[in-house]
């Protein structure tokens, strides 16, 4: 595989890493900044809301760009905006360095999946997108916790520092190893300017891939959003266990997310509907999975696992019913990605609100999947 591709994986983990250790700082930043844990959410929200804007708006401001360019200025503004957060005075400043944050998120791997699966034959298109995403699901088992232990003993804002010095790691990267000229022959898209990128937004195939997007990883978040709960209240763990437990998930979906790259170079429909009941299949035994600690730890990998074998081929599906200006929609299904977030959270509360269970969420989730 190319090293342009361990470029593009640095800036994932990078990537993944700020966007998920704000769940474990949520206590420390509020209590240094003076507010609420419900307020100090707001942040995680914010970061969300700056993926779904920028996704599609900075892949369509950039679509004339030559994309190892328009890679290199999205992880400058993730540099900056972590730097930013870093330097926040206070909570309103914060809020709107978490929003800068989020806004390179969508179109990075929007523009690093196109750019990934130009670098490789087409039988390897699903593992070059796989090998990017390592890098999202390793900042799971490693990055998250890490960063964690060190705001937690260091102060939240050393965190954003450190995820600022992994962006300029990642921007050297990007500059040494994605090659200036893509090597003609494998299925490289030139950049076809925003008339042409909106045009493929107009497709209804386009449209029915990013809505298979939202279910399927809405019926990750409609459970996993309420895991926490799940591990305790059913399965008896104490919550000084549940870091543990989500590293079990990471590891789930390190793995699933390469046996889905693999699997989709064979069959890309395959992969897809394969993972997906899967999907389904874990969520509806979740119930019974989560009755003993030894089973609720398996029940936590597999759904990592059986999630994220849908990841490549959900991208690659959206990129090819896109061929002709893949970049925008290929980062509109990374704002699909994270309205499932909020979504699938959503119907899981709604489970949860109405009283059937701690565990309700799950068969939530299955009914999406």
């Amino acid at each position: 595989m190319p090293l342009a591709l361990l470029a593009l994986a640095v800036g994932a983990f990078g990537i993944g890493t700020t966007e998920f250790v704000m769940m474990g700082l949520l206590p420390d930043v509020a209590d240094d900044l003076h507010i609420s844990i419900p307020t100090a959410g707001h942040l995680v929200s914010a970061y969300a809301l700056g993926v779904v804007i920028g996704a599609p708006l900075l892949a369509a401001l950039t679509s004339r760009l030559a994309r190892r360019h328009v890679l290199i200025g999205l992880m400058a503004l993730f540099v900056a905006g972590n730097a930013l957060s870093a330097l926040a005075p206070g909570y309103d400043s914060l809020l709107a360095a978490r929003f800068l944050s989020g806004l390179p998120h969508g179109a990075f791997f929007g523009v690093g999946a196109v750019v990934a699966t130009s670098l490789v034959p087409p039988e390897r298109k699903a593992r070059s997108v796989s090998l990017m995403f390592l890098g999202l699901t390793v900042a799971n088992v490693a990055g998250v916790p890490v960063a964690t232990l060190m705001g937690q003993h260091l102060g939240w804002r050393a965190t954003f520092l450190a995820v600022s010095v992994i962006g300029v790691a990642a921007i050297a990267s990007l500059a040494l190893l994605v090659p200036r000229h893509h090597t003609p022959g494998h299925g490289h898209a030139p950049a076809t300017g925003l008339r042409g990128e909106l045009a493929a937004l107009r497709s209804l195939p386009v449209w029915l891939a990013l809505l298979t997007t939202v279910a399927g990883f809405g019926a990750l978040f409609a459970a996993y959003s309420y895991i926490t709960p799940m591990l305790t209240e059913s399965a008896g763990y104490a919550e000084s266990s549940v870091t543990m437990l989500l590293a079990l998930f990471g590891v789930g979906a390190t793995a699933g997310n390469l046996l889905g790259g693999r699997l989709a170079d064979h069959s890309m429909r395959g992969a897809l509907f394969g993972g997906l009941a899967s999907l389904a299949a874990v969520l509806v035994l979740f119930p019974l999975l989560m009755r003993a600690e030894w089973s609720a730890a398996l029940g936590v990998t597999l759904l990592g696992m059986a999630a994220f074998v849908t990841g490549s081929p959900l991208q690659l599906m959206v990129m090819e019913k896109a061929s002709a200006a893949p970049s925008l929609a290929s980062s509109a299904n990374q704002a699909a990605f994270n309205l499932a977030n909020a979504g699938g959270a959503w119907i899981g509360g709604l489970s949860l609100a109405a009283g059937f269970g701690a565990t309700s969420p799950a068969l939530a989730g299955a009914a999406l999947a």
